[in-house]
Parts: C-alpha cells; structure tokens; sequence
C-alpha cells in the first residue's frame, strides 16, 4: 500500500479543485477508452460545474501533496449513501488507492454505486469489496452501467 494521506478535500481551494479535476478527466478517460462511450458527464464539467455539485470530497493525496485519487458521494435521502465518482490518477492505478478511498465511505449505511458495465477492473473491485450487483441499466443508448449496492454489515456484540 503507497504512502498516502486520506483526507477531505476543500474544493474552494483552487489548486485542489484543479488537481481534482485533473485527476477526475484523466480517470475517466480511461474509463471512457474501457466501455467505448466518450459521453461521460465529468468529461465534459468544468471545475465550476464539479464544485456545484452537492458532494462530500476526500481525497488520496501523496507525501509531496499531490492527489492519487478522490471519492465523492451524496447523502441520500433514504438515509443512504451514493457515491458519485470514485476516481485515481492513471500513475496511482493498482496500488490499492481505490480501495483505500472506499474504506471511507461513511459507515452504517447502505452504499450504491454506478459503473460502465465494461469497466472491468472497476466492477470487481466493487465485487471484491463486497458490494452486490444490481441490475444493468442503459440511461442512453450504447452505455451500459452496473449498479452496486451494499447493505451495512449487521451490529453483532462484542464477544466476551
């Protein structure tokens, strides 16, 4: 596992936001290039328009500051949580960022997740970290999500 420090990430700062937006359109330029679909929303955001969003930021960042990855997700109102975009710098990828970044993800509460269905490394990495898959969907033609879904692991006491 790489040297990294998670923490959340202040998206007014400006230099954070334009590394987070790097980081984001490269990753998805990968991800784009795996299911054969360049009409990815975060593609396209400006940093203005990925600063909007209602998210919850934090990120991977390096010894020497730079971020390695970032996740982002929204408070659902079923009390849930939705990640919007997990996403690692291509120089980052398999050194266990991802995995790092969801170990974070606010626990004690149902999680879902979308991904291009031909995201192969994307859709066992939610396989492996126990996640279950829902049903593929097709919000335009020619994309193919998986959707992912994790209940809380149920409260169980201490043993004695």
């Amino acid at each position: 596992m790489p040297h990294v420090l998670v923490r959340p990430l202040d998206l007014t700062d400006d230099p954070t936001a334009a590394a987070v937006h790097r980081v984001g359109r490269a990753a998805y330029a990968v991800e784009a290039a795996l299911i054969g679909f360049d009409g990815i929303p975060a593609l396209r955001e400006s940093v203005d328009e990925m600063r909007e969003r209602p998210l919850h930021w934090i990120g991977a960042v390096a010894p020497d500051g730079a971020i390695a990855g970032f996740l982002a997700w929204e408070d659902a109102e079923d009390g849930g949580v939705c990640v919007d975009r997990l996403c690692v710098d291509p120089a980052w990828f398999r050194r266990g960022i991802a995995s790092l970044l969801c170990a974070r993800i606010p626990a004690g509460r149902p999680v879902t997740v979308t991904t291009g269905a031909a995201n192969a490394p994307a859709v066992a990495l939610y396989g492996r970290l126990g996640f279950l898959r829902g049903e593929d969907f097709e919000p335009v033609p020619g994309l193919r999500m998986a959707s992912f879904s994790r209940n809380p692991a149920p409260w169980a006491p201490p043993n004695r």
